[in-house]
């Protein structure tokens, strides 16, 4: 997302501080994207602007849709009540904006519980919104795309990790017969598919892609009988590797040179705000930030010394998070066990930002230029 054009005779040095608010933006020209998951109802407001967007509106709240999934297979009157309810004031969100262009998807808890489709009919019946439930693989392109502005130019083998509350995508993508500068253009040009077999350009090509039905939620429900922190750290992050075994660059050995792993989480976001002292979260300095396999190794050592009552006293983690960012360090820490990196960067983008490139490029209303 762009910052506002700086005035002509701002100072050398302007304040630090968000423009005053723009003129209303034309409604026609807005699109909204929303991304129901497990855990979280996160929604963006946006218009396009150059080859990026401008946000007008947010939402996000922990709804917890998924608590209880695992043990019922089913969502739960009482997740269901809070999901509707934020969703509630996401339509009056779009109301009020007159927003006519939208994506509204459902993800990992609602492909998977038994009475989805009964809860998106409550939704469509309460709330006035039509949700979609998509597949993995689109899921996993998503987040692909909204990373596209990080990644670097110099990069040839690419991984992007995706850790959701009830799913993890993994996508690995070989850059290397695409020319440097080209690179961050040929990762957008995925969201018409992961197979592109006719593009008149240079493409990604996507080695493999998996969805592991392990996310922060899930990963931490299958191993809350573990009472002891750190063996059941140890546990979740042994399980989730032993589920990567049918992802095909396993076993290959990464050069650090030239490999990346863009993170896209609130898991990746926090370790990165605990690494950097933050005492408030503030994403222009955790977007894009990277971080090497032994820094992000320091802050999970951390959070084990604390404990669970040290972590919920942390700012940076939180009463919200400090139940669930244990079960992604573990996910985190199997996949650095796995490719170590000196260059994993820091996305605090995902889904949202995904279904917005992909409207707007679909529109055509997005200029060609570095993402």
């Amino acid at each position: 997302m762009m910052a506002p054009e700086r005035p002509m005779g701002a100072g050398a040095f302007p304040k630090p501080v968000e423009s005053p608010a723009p003129d209303k933006p034309d409604s026609a020209e807005l699109y909204a994207a929303l991304d129901l998951g497990t855990n979280s109802c996160r929604m963006l407001i946006a218009q396009p602007k150059g080859s990026q967007f401008h946000v007008v509106d947010s939402f996000s709240k922990s709804v917890q849709l998924g608590a209880g999934l695992e043990k019922s297979g089913r969502l739960s009157r009482a997740s269901m009540g809070r999901t509707v309810a934020a969703l509630k004031v996401c339509q009056q969100k779009i109301q009020r904006h007159n927003v006519k262009r939208m994506r509204l998807v459902a993800t990992e808890a609602c492909r998977r519980a038994l009475n989805s489709r009964e809860f998106i009919r409550q939704v469509q019946r309460e709330a006035g919104l039509t949700l979609e439930i998509i597949q993995p693989e689109e899921e996993a392109r998503l987040a692909v795309i909204s990373c596209a502005p990080l990644v670097s130019t110099k990069t040839e083998q690419l991984l992007v990790v995706d850790i959701g509350g009830g799913s993890t995508e993994l996508v690995w993508i070989d850059l290397s017969s695409v020319p440097g500068p080209e690179r961050p253009k040929a990762i957008m040009r995925l969201h018409a598919g992961f197979h592109q077999l006719d593009s008149p350009f240079p493409a990604a090509k996507v080695v493999d892609w998996i969805s592991v039905p392990l996310g922060v939620a899930t990963l931490r429900d299958q191993f809350s009988d573990v009472d002891d922190d750190a063996a059941r750290y140890a546990l979740m992050s042994w399980f989730f590797e032993e589920n990567l075994a049918e992802f095909a660059p396993y076993k290959d050995e990464q050069t650090r040179e030239g490999f990346q792993i863009v993170g896209t989480s609130g898991t990746v976001t926090t370790v990165a705000a605990s690494h950097l002292g933050l005492r408030r979260y503030d994403r222009t300095k955790v977007d894009g930030l990277r971080m090497t396999s032994d820094q992000i190794e320091t802050v999970i050592n951390r959070y084990l010394e604390l404990g669970p009552v040290g972590r919920r006293r942390d700012p940076r983690i939180g009463q919200d998070r400090q139940a669930l960012i244990m079960s992604g360090a573990a996910i985190l820490q199997a996949l650095l066990r796995c490719w170590p990196t000196d260059r994993l960067s820091v996305a605090d983008r995902g889904l949202r930002e995904g279904l917005l490139y992909a409207q707007m490029t679909a529109d055509g209303v997005l200029e060609e230029g570095p993402y």
